[in-house]
């Protein structure tokens, strides 16, 4: 693993990107709205106690987005807030005053008319998106990077999408799904955001934003007042900004020591910080890596801002941190919950174990603060998304711990 420390995270300066746009005031509306869901429930938060006691740490909570709306990844809230501030807008109306129900109905419909909800995914998002379309009566087309997984593509193709697997990168792929959105009158609903398509990447920031309020809301539960880490894994940085952004606004300047984890292979908001000119730097080519929800290349200028302001520290890592992170949450220690977590899900649990257990980081865990009093949260994104990838992994040891 590579660490970048980000030198300006703490610092007072006027020009940091304000991050009220994904504050705990904006996102109770947006909760709401998902509270409007028949699906809608708190996703768990695991914790694991045994597992806190050997890595010498006061607490780990893990937030198991594997339970979410019954589709194993907790994209579909970043979607679905999206399209229903989309068809807001051009019902001229607020979506306070539009239940997800309500969308649904056949009024709503016959004022609508046909829409098609346009994307590109390695899986979650779009199956998310496919989702939100079907349940809404309308239509969706989503594109894959090659080397995406079939049972992925089948389980978008299983909620209505008109789904294929490209010969492209991510990237491209996202190029692609914005060219037919032009073409064919569509609606591109992307996390990935560049010069005049900002809209709906911030509002799936916000929709995101749901998960970690209601990870707030249990740790309060458990008579804490915050976690004192986040590891918080990355690809366009959009999940990542939410979280931070959200934490940022809900506890000022005592917001959580945060690090920002990505592939070797794809890590682009690394790559920007280490070049440090406060722009972000894209990373080309194929980006091979068992974190698929994770190989993308170029950074959501949403999220960038958020990231390139607060995020303490930036961590490149490789496939065998994943791995490993799959494997200790799926064969939990004594009486601690298991977790059923995906290669992009568990890799900070990954990192966690190293930090805390592997002597060749213990500067680093020192810089971080990691101590008997700390206090973490590690968010599982996705559940066993690819159920053939995951046993060969966590039963036949691939990947293996180097």
């Amino acid at each position: 693993m590579t660490f970048v420390k980000n030198p300006n995270a703490r610092n007072n300066s006027e020009s940091k990107t304000n991050p009220d746009f994904i504050g705990t005031e904006v996102t109770a509306k947006v909760r709401a709205f998902h509270k409007s869901f028949p699906e809608y429930a708190p996703t768990p938060l695991q914790n694991l106690e045994a597992l806190a006691k050997a890595y010498g740490v006061e607490a780990i909570w893990v937030k198991d987005e594997s339970y979410r709306f019954g589709l194993n990844a907790f994209k579909v809230l970043g979607g679905s807030y999206a399209i229903g501030k989309y068809l807001a807008e051009r019902l001229d109306t607020p979506l306070e005053d539009l239940s997800f129900e309500k969308l649904k109905s056949k009024e709503m419909k016959e004022k609508m008319g046909e829409i098609t909800f346009v994307t590109a995914t390695d899986g979650n998002h779009g199956r998310g998106i496919a989702w939100a379309a079907r349940e809404l009566g309308q239509k969706a087309v989503v594109y894959m990077p090659k080397g995406s997984s079939q049972i992925r593509l089948e389980n978008i193709q299983n909620e209505g999408a008109e789904a294929s697997i490209t010969d492209l990168n991510y990237d491209d792929a996202v190029r692609l799904a914005n060219r037919y959105a032009e073409d064919h009158n569509g609606v591109l609903v992307q996390d990935s955001s560049w010069e005049g398509y900002m809209d709906i990447p911030t509002w799936i920031m916000q929709g995101y934003a749901t998960l970690v309020d209601e990870a707030v809301e249990q740790i309060k539960a458990l008579g804490y007042e915050r976690p004192t880490h986040v590891f918080l894994q990355a690809g366009v940085g959009s999940f990542a900004g939410s979280m931070l952004g959200y934490l940022v606004s809900a506890f000022g300047d005592n917001y959580p020591v945060t690090v920002v984890v990505e592939p070797d292979e794809a890590a682009c908001l690394f790559k920007s910080m280490k070049i440090a000119d406060g722009e972000p730097h894209a990373v080309t080519g194929d980006m091979p890596t068992i974190m698929a929800g994770l190989a993308c290349g170029e950074p959501s200028l949403v999220a960038w801002g958020v990231l390139r302001d607060y995020a303490d520290g930036y961590l490149s890592c490789p496939d065998a941190v994943a791995a490993k992170g799959m494997r200790i949450l799926g064969n939990p220690l004594k009486n601690d919950p298991q977790v059923i977590s995906g290669e992009s899900g568990a890799v900070g649990m990954g990192v966690l174990s190293l930090l805390t257990q592997d002597s060749e980081y213990e500067d680093l865990a020192k810089q971080l603060k990691l101590d008997e009093n700390s206090k973490i949260l590690i968010i599982s994104t996705e559940g066993d998304t690819d159920p053939e990838n995951y046993r060969s992994i966590v039963w036949d040891g691939a990947y293996p711990t180097f």
